[in-house]
């Protein structure tokens, strides 16, 4: 296995609530305790926002909370284009895309990686060290936000070299083995936060941090 020592972490995972497509989620999510608000701009995703309104949300929020996009397969131009117009800190490449090409579009780089097998864990080390692993379920067509859960241990094995962001079917009543067993750098939440795909449900919201809150202290 690549590498040898514990990747180094925060002392509690930040978190992600991606899928947002109304200001009064990422709000709420922000003060809840949310470090990132991801924008998914995908075409095929029930959660798909339109760069215009992404734009206006972001505009929105504290200066220190991290904007993300997340892109399937899309061109490095196109995903350059949407940096600038939204005001992206971080794209999340969430397709079959390499990294490589997207190495100029203005933004930290966010890879998501489904790990089935020991080979694939090795790929996801193997990645830039620029690059943050951000491990999910495997979801071919739907490319995330299915709510299944990511495999753990590998997730783990991934952890125990560089920082990941979990990722997977995350819920209040999950999170704390999540975290647990992973000891991820940072969480990505979407569906279990939703009461209808790009809709959150406040009390889901509340609970989940209540929980995170819980065991961060």
């Amino acid at each position: 296995m690549t590498g040898s020592a514990r990747a180094p972490r925060a002392a509690r995972p930040r978190v992600k609530v991606c899928g947002i497509t109304r200001a009064e989620d990422a709000q709420l999510a922000v003060r809840l305790g949310a470090g990132a608000i991801g924008f998914v701009l995908w075409e095929r995703s029930p959660r798909q926002i339109a760069i215009r309104d992404a734009a206006a949300i972001a505009k929105a929020l504290p200066p220190f909370v991290t904007r993300v996009g997340v892109f399937v397969n899309l061109p490095p131009d196109e995903v350059a284009r949407a940096v600038r117009d939204i005001g992206l800190d971080a794209v999340q490449l969430h397709g079959d895309e390499a990294v490589a090409p997207y190495g100029a579009v203005g933004a930290r780089l966010i890879k998501a990686v489904a790990p089935g097998s020991d080979e694939d864990v090795e790929r996801a080390l193997g990645l830039p060290a620029a690059v943050t692993v951000l491990v999910d379920a495997v979801a071919m067509a739907e490319r995330g936000g299915t709510g299944r859960q990511a495999d753990w241990p590998l997730a783990a094995e991934i952890s125990r070299h560089r920082p990941v962001v979990l990722a997977g079917g995350l819920t209040a009543s999950n999170v704390a083995d999540a975290v647990a067993a992973v000891e991820p750098w940072a969480i990505d939440v979407s569906s279990g936060v939703e009461k209808s795909p790009g809709v959150k449900s406040r009390r889901r919201m509340e609970e989940f941090f209540a929980v995170l809150a819980e065991i961060q202290n």
